[in-house]
């Protein structure tokens, strides 16, 4: 299913309770949260803020328990598949073109999207200034790279991977667990350049 837009108007914040708040994926209620901060709704805000932080508990014993978030997850290249998606490498593609209407489709990191002013964004490639990001001059690196480049006119959608990553190291590169893709939740997203590096970019950025 694609990530909803979760817009109100003022009048209406009083609708969203905590049990309907609880029942929003982590980015929905991001989004929601930067809607109400901008719309003045601080009570909403907060209700968002606590929700946030059960869910990100909740996902965190799942996680102690049974080394899993609390949800249905399968492999990248099973969730690629689903989206009509075949990599060039299953190990260490995280971007591959679909052949029915040749969409971009990548995936990103759960943990790496930022909330900020009613819209979320990621960091997609970023060059590798004096050795800081070598994953991005391996072949996968310059693969999302091309993808990055292809994604800019007309967009892409992104799967989130979610896991624990690893001090000092790219995810893409080496994380210290993947436990897999939630397939029920597909990102439709800009691409955008900014300086030299690329950042998937939705929400109220993209609402044009």
């Amino acid at each position: 299913m694609q990530v909803r837009n979760i817009p109100f108007k003022n009048g209406n914040s009083r609708d969203w309770t905590p049990e309907r708040i609880e029942r929003l994926t982590k980015v929905e209620m991001e989004q929601l949260r930067a809607n109400a901060e901008r719309l003045g709704e601080s009570a909403l805000a907060d209700l968002c803020t606590e929700a946030l932080k059960h869910a990100r508990t909740a996902i965190g014993k799942a996680n102690k328990k049974a080394g899993t978030p609390g949800r249905r997850l399968i492999s990248r290249a099973k969730a690629f598949e689903a989206r009509g998606v075949f990599l060039t490498d299953v190990r260490s593609s995280w971007s591959g073109v679909r052949k029915s209407d040749g969409r971009i489709v990548m995936t990103i990191w759960d943990s790496a999207v930022e909330s900020s002013g009613g819209g979320c964004s990621c960091l997609l490639w970023a060059p590798n200034v004096e050795g800081a990001r070598p994953w991005s001059d391996t072949p996968a690196g310059k693969e999302r790279l091309e993808h990055c480049k292809l994604a800019l006119e007309a967009g892409a959608e992104g799967l989130l991977v979610h896991g624990e990553p690893l001090d000092g190291r790219l995810p893409e590169d080496k994380a210290r667990t993947i436990h897999g893709v939630d397939p029920e939740t597909v990102l439709s997203f800009k691409v955008e350049k900014r300086g030299a590096e690329y950042w998937a970019v939705w929400g109220k950025k993209t609402a044009a």
